[in-house]
């Protein structure tokens, strides 16, 4: 690949999944930042959150996010959240990084995460939460560079997205 792509998208949207596949189906090396993030400070997402704070955590993914552009160019799978902090869409945009949303809807990410008890904010309903998540960050997603439709098994999903990326960032 000659730029980097980062895959945006809710939670449950398949960034790391698909991503990990899409990456062995383009060759390239792939990096999760909230891997990244728990690697790094041997603590969970969910522990940072409780015990240090939302805040302390965006600073975090922020941190392992640029390191992650300043490597040779791979897939990224960044935080759900990760594109609605101020400056990370615009930083990520002048590295040359590409941005493909991965679109779900909230209905289909909340039964792909039923039983998935790491994910500190979606507690509570978590399909009114990932509807709710969606209101707030759906401006935020289309300002990616592509879009791909993250509805479907891995093997479909990762096809779509190596196949978009072979086309357009390859």
């Amino acid at each position: 690949m000659k730029q980097h792509v980062i895959l945006v998208g809710l939670p449950g949207a398949g960034k790391t999944t698909v991503g990990r596949r899409a990456a062995e189906l383009l060759a390239t090396d792939f990096i999760d930042i909230d891997e990244t993030v728990e690697s790094e400070t041997g603590r969970s997402v969910a522990a940072i959150f409780a015990n240090s704070g939302e805040a302390e955590f965006r600073r975090l993914e922020r941190s392992a996010m640029q390191r992650a552009l300043a490597a040779p160019a791979h897939l990224i799978a960044a935080g759900a959240g990760w594109i609605m902090q101020p400056g990370n869409l615009e930083d990520a945009k002048q590295t040359g990084a590409c941005v493909l949303y991965l679109n779900i809807s909230p209905n289909v990410a909340a039964l792909r995460l039923k039983g998935d008890t790491s994910r500190p904010l979606l507690a509570g309903d978590r399909g009114a939460r990932l509807r709710a998540l969606l209101d707030e960050r759906e401006a935020m997603y289309q300002n990616a560079d592509l879009e791909v439709d993250a509805e479907g098994d891995v093997e479909t999903v990762a096809g779509r997205v190596a196949r978009l990326i072979q086309r357009d960032v390859a």
